[in-house]
């Protein structure tokens, strides 16, 4: 309980801090899209860099097992979530971001803290691996779909041709493309590069969190109830266990790697849903409160299967 609670206490004081400086008047109502901005374009670009630019891409081909099985439950929960949410008129952008938060967990923020802690030194590979499907791969996905919304066109080709000219100019989605390729090619990142891109994403999901907060202080109500519900239980429920069939039913990994793939399930929302709602200007009301309550259900429910796996053989 102790360790979930401390990884959760910096995510609501940060939420909280933004939900202060907005009622305090110390940000006004257009902070809120400048701190975006700052995130989507500069710190998180720079995030996902160095994070496919470090990246071990023999981890991903050596442990194909737990790698199926982190992005198969990733899939699986994604288009769960879009037919479940799906209802007339609902575009694809909004299908996509509602996919996204119940497959999109807080693994960075989180999901690494929680898995060192519980589970040790050797959980930190398959932390790592899930946390790069999570915001390089499942990120690209969604915003290639949105992408693909916003550029519809009665020609497939004319289609695809606006489609790859956005996705090439998006940053969220160069930069791990660019990161990937330095890794491919085994190129290291000179001492002061690195340090630059460590110390521009490290602000990446203090300043998201921020974000949330004021735009919560500063939203009116409304949002579909039902919509936030569904995020909710997709990411704290169906996610971790259509993540655990896969890693102890239908792949083989050591115990300790199945069970990190399950914790890394049962994370709560992260940033990254609101933060493209915001871009694409689509209604963020729904991905702020679900990231909010899943982080403040997840304490009871991680706790739980912390319990469980603390009786279960890891050898």
């Amino acid at each position: 309980m102790q360790a979930v609670l401390t990884a959760a206490l910096p995510v609501f004081a940060l939420i909280l801090t933004g939900w202060l400086a907005a009622r305090w008047r110390v940000l006004g109502p257009s902070a809120t899209d400048a701190l975006n901005r700052y995130v989507v374009y500069l710190s998180l670009p720079a995030l996902l860099f160095r994070a496919m630019a470090q990246a071990d891409l023999r981890q991903l081909a050596d442990y194909w097992g737990f790698t199926a099985a982190v992005a198969g439950g990733i899939a699986l929960t994604f288009g769960a979530a879009i037919l479940a949410c799906r209802r007339d008129g609902a575009r694809l952008t909004d299908l996509s971001l509602e996919g996204l938060a119940t497959s999109y967990g807080n693994a960075g923020y989180m999901g690494i803290p929680l898995c060192l802690a519980l589970l040790g030194p050797a959980s930190l590979a398959p932390a790592i691996i899930t946390t790069l499907l999570t915001a390089c791969v499942l990120f690209g996905v969604a915003i290639a779909l949105i992408e693909f919304d916003q550029h519809r066109d009665r020609h497939w080709s004319a289609t695809l041709l606006k489609v790859a000219r956005a996705l090439l100019r998006n940053p969220l989605l160069a930069a791990p493309l660019l990161g990937l390729a330095c890794a491919a090619a085994g190129i290291t990142l000179p001492a002061g590069l690195d340090n630059y891109a460590a110390l521009l994403g490290a602000s990446a999901s203090p300043c998201a969190l921020v974000t949330i907060g004021l735009f919560l202080a500063q939203s009116q109500p409304g949002g579909d109830r039902g919509t936030v519900g569904l995020m909710v239980g997709g990411k704290l429920l169906l996610h971790p266990a259509v993540t655990a069939v896969l890693a102890f039913a239908v792949f083989d990994m050591p115990p300790l790697w199945a069970w990190c793939a399950v914790l890394m399930a049962a994370l709560p929302i992260g940033t990254g849903p609101f933060m493209l709602a915001q871009l694409y200007g689509r209604d963020a009301r729904p991905s702020s409160r679900a990231i909010l309550l899943s982080t403040v259900l997840s304490v009871p429910t991680i706790t739980a299967l912390v319990a469980w796996i603390g009786r279960q053989p890891l050898g």
